[in-house]
């Protein structure tokens, strides 16, 4: 339900497009997870690149949906981005620098990077429950992520497969992570700029809740225990 930001989130991806010489080619799709506002008209009306769920599935649905797309069509990398308005298209190259250059084969976004902290970084209990998702991720994996619910996040090929076929439905930001770790994939965070959302809700708005955090530590020691196939 972005039908307050869709188009705008959209006109700064082709402005940005439009606006230097960039050293990729760049395509968008909308993934709209059966939004029950005016966004199924608005996408139609302004001849936006989009899919129709029929239903709305949820994030894990809709990104997997993405990540489908961007399998079938032979794309090297693909981008997450909300349509919200909250991530800074001019924070692209740096999110996939190190893709381009063999580094890694995911890259997050992160507001919280040590020394490279971005000035929007949300409210005080919301950053606090990242960081606690951010401790359970380290010791269940050994690895130290410091945006675990970054939802601006690039994967090359390899990734992209791996997502096409198997992606978390509950918690998929962070119990996504956790598989590519498994799964001894490279990943890098990068600092990006984000801002306050243009509209909508976000559906992660329960991440200061005490349940949420039990529910979201619980399903980061299950994919941490849980047998990967191939």
């Amino acid at each position: 339900n972005e039908e307050g930001s869709i188009a705008k989130t959209v006109q700064t991806i082709v402005d940005f497009k439009a606006s230097r010489s960039l050293p990729f080619e760049l395509d968008y799709i909308v993934i709209n997870d059966g939004s029950t506002d005016g966004t199924p008209e608005l996408l139609d009306r302004l001849g936006l690149n989009h899919i129709d769920l029929v239903q709305n599935l949820g994030i894990g649905g809709c990104v997997q949906t993405g990540y489908l797309y961007a399998n079938r069509n032979h794309y090297d990398v693909a981008v997450q981005f909300d349509g919200d308005g909250q991530h800074d298209i001019n924070s692209l190259p740096i999110l996939l620098e190190p893709l381009a250059e063999g580094k890694c084969d995911f890259s997050i976004g992160s507001r919280f990077i040590p020394g490279n902290e971005a000035s929007f970084q949300s409210t005080k209990m919301r950053r606090f429950g990242i960081r606690l998702l951010s401790f359970c991720i380290r010791m269940a994996s050994g690895k130290t992520i410091y945006d675990v619910t970054s939802g601006y996040r690039a994967g090359n090929r390899k990734v992209i497969a791996f997502f096409a076929k198997r992606y978390p439905t509950n918690y998929p930001e962070p119990e996504s992570i956790v598989h590519l770790i498994k799964k001894r994939f490279v990943i890098v965070e990068r600092p990006v700029n984000m801002m306050e959302r243009l509209g909508g809700v976000s559906s992660i708005r329960a991440l200061a809740s005490v349940k949420y955090m039990l529910e979201v530590g619980s399903a980061i020691l299950i994919a941490a225990f849980m047998k990967e196939g191939d």
